[in-house]
């Protein structure tokens, strides 16, 4: 099985700990953000990732190599201007088709500065069972923008700005606003799809989808650890987590 970790933004939110390095090498208890994720991919079959770079982006580079990338295949992503999670993705499509031939083989795409115990097979499974377009892990927590699922757990919207306006793209008699967790599984066939160029959110093909009646789904993983290290205060509690066994890596 394959990823996509994206790991190429400036990391603005979690200075002054990325005045000197990019957001992939912030440690957590004595671990690099980027080794964390690699190795909970390692853990779920993944064998081959992908890395996008932009800040840094050569230091990322040594500290693969010098760590041998984990006994993994692991290919890099070099963004001159940074394309965005979606841009980002497109950019790399190739990793994913290179081999496929015809084959739906899903993938996971990870941000590296998000630490969950989120349980990729059962994840894994669920969109295969729904033959999805792509799977995202969603919880029912607060954050400052949702997407709107209907009874179905099929994407219909989303809800943000300063109004907590909604924008639905796919009627529903009930909706229920979940937060992203940063967590996809992705079939190959959405690569195709695409349309969008330059920097783009993934969310923007997400939408289009769903309103073009394509699966979008929402993995509930209310149940599973999930921390945003955003900023420099959610790192230390992160660590104090993992110092009182609330997370392992």
């Amino acid at each position: 099985m394959k990823a996509m970790i994206l790991a190429a933004g400036m990391g603005t939110r979690l200075r002054p700990l990325t005045d000197d390095r990019p957001k992939a090498l912030v440690e957590v208890a004595g671990s690099a953000l980027l080794e964390i994720t690699l190795r909970r991919l390692q853990q779920f079959g993944v064998r081959e990732a992908i890395v996008n770079v932009h800040h840094f982006a050569d230091m990322v580079v040594d500290y693969l190599k010098k760590h041998d990338n984990f006994g993994m295949r692991i290919e890099i992503s070099r963004e001159e201007v940074l394309l965005d999670t979606g841009g980002g993705l497109k950019k790399a499509a190739w990793f994913f088709l290179e081999d496929s031939r015809g084959s739906d083989e899903p993938f996971i795409l990870h941000n590296v500065d998000v630490l969950s115990t989120i349980d990729f097979d059962l994840m894994v499974k669920f969109h295969r069972q729904n033959q999805s377009f792509a799977t995202l892990a969603v919880q029912e927590r607060k954050t400052s923008r949702y997407l709107l699922f209907d009874g179905r757990n099929q994407l219909c919207g989303r809800r943000g700005g300063r109004d907590q306006r909604d924008e639905i793209i796919r009627s529903s008699t009930e909706t229920q606003a979940l937060a992203f967790s940063g967590v996809h599984v992705i079939s190959p066939r959405l690569l195709t799809r695409l349309t969008e160029d330059g920097a783009f959110s993934i969310v923007t093909p997400y939408l289009r989808l769903a309103g073009e009646g394509e699966k979008i789904l929402g993995f509930r993983a209310d149940e599973y650890y999930w921390r945003d290290l955003g900023k420099p205060e959610n790192v230390e509690q992160a660590a104090q987590d993992v110092k009182q066994k609330a997370l392992t890596f």
